[in-house]
């Protein structure tokens, strides 16, 4: 098979077109957007407003989106929940036979046979749950009995949350689902009362199916990486080689990318966008330096608490400091980082995407005095 020879410049191309965020017209609403995208990864911190809304506003632009709208969209269940990212409902046929053979899948690894072993101990408190949420679901994670024997050991914040983490990981059983949320809780109830009660396609199958999805959300990817408990970012044999010009290693691109034109336009990204969610394949591809500064000292932040990254056509030029302040009704704008110097074009660009970020908001934009 041809081994397809990209310049960067054409690989970032497909990144950002395969992503939503070229000049192309806009996605024809949310569930369009997150079909092809394959799933919006839920992160509450709201400095701005939540990823997953900064995600598809980003795309879609105030006019053609409204928090309300991802709302609702998890109320009838045409989106759901699941291990943190929000997915097409359709979408979980590809998900259930893999629930149905957890943990033996895959490579063997140490967090997997830990997990299994955890599980296991404590069966008499998953049946509990289960028992719960079958006569009183859907509950917030407080109200389900903690009767594990074996308690959650962990350095993090998870040390000892042993309802929650045994919930994720019956999440992964295809057990128990997120239902929905109240005040800022999930609520949890038994799987067959929250999931379409639609047929599994075979694990083999279905990891195809999500490696092919996966690359045509994403343009280009690395065949293998380092391997994730949640959302790869490697897509296997899916689509056809590549070589980027400058950048060691194979690639494997999108075919339906090659050859199509470009037309870019401003954007503003949440942290948490695909698009530069894999650290390393953003410094190959676009030379970006970037960090979420959130969990460091103010004092050592170079950028801002939760700095959103700016596009501009194929290329990552800067960072965008602003604060979300509610109480006072503004969106305050107090830095933005120009990795290289913006030319006027770029910074009215730019301005109007701020512009529209807080109208999207409902807020009044500060300016920096």
């Amino acid at each position: 098979m041809t081994v397809h020879e990209l310049s960067r410049a054409d690989a970032r191309r497909i990144a950002v077109r395969a992503q939503l965020l070229d000049g192309a017209p806009r996605p024809d609403g949310l569930l369009d957007v997150v079909r092809r995208l394959t799933l919006l990864q839920i992160d509450p911190t709201a400095a701005v407003a939540p990823s997953a809304d900064l995600v598809a506003w980003s795309r879609l632009g105030s006019s053609g989106y409204s928090p309300a709208d991802l709302t609702d969209a998890l109320a009838d269940r045409t989106l759901l929940e699941l291990r943190a990212m929000i997915r097409p409902a359709e979408d979980l046929a590809l998900y259930r036979a893999e629930m149905a053979e957890w943990p033996q899948r895959g490579t063997p690894s140490s967090w997997r046979e830990y997990h299994g072993m955890w599980v296991a101990a404590n069966d008499a408190c998953r049946l509990d749950i289960l028992d719960r949420l079958g006569a009183a679901g859907p509950l917030p994670s407080r109200e389900l009995p903690d009767t594990c024997a074996l308690p959650w050991r962990s350095s993090g914040w998870s040390n000892n949350r042993n309802v929650t983490k045994l919930l994720e990981l019956m999440v992964q059983r295809g057990e128990v689902a997120v239902a929905g949320r109240g005040g800022g809780d999930r609520l949890w109830d038994l799987a067959e009362r929250v999931y379409p009660d639609t047929p599994a396609v075979p694990v083999a199958q279905a990891l195809r199916i999500r490696d092919e999805r996966r690359l045509r959300a994403l343009g280009i990817a690395r065949a293998r990486g380092p391997e994730c408990q949640v959302e790869p970012a490697d897509v296997g044999e899916a689509g056809e080689p590549a070589v980027v010009e400058g950048v060691r290693g194979r690639w494997r691109v999108d075919p339906a990318q090659l050859g199509q034109p470009f037309a870019g336009r401003a954007a503003l990204l949440s942290p948490f966008d695909r698009l530069i969610h894999d650290r390393r394949r953003t410094t190959e591809l676009f030379g970006f330096d970037y960090q979420l500064e959130m969990y460091k000292p103010a004092a050592g932040r170079r950028w801002g608490y939760f700095a959103l990254p700016i596009l501009y056509g194929d290329r990552l030029v800067g960072k965008l400091d602003a604060t979300a302040d509610r109480k006072a009704g503004v969106l305050r704008v107090d830095a933005i980082h120009e990795d290289e110097e913006f030319g006027d074009g770029v910074r009215e660009e730019v301005g109007r995407e701020i512009e529209d970020l807080a109208r999207g908001l409902d807020l009044e934009l500060a300016r920096p005095e």
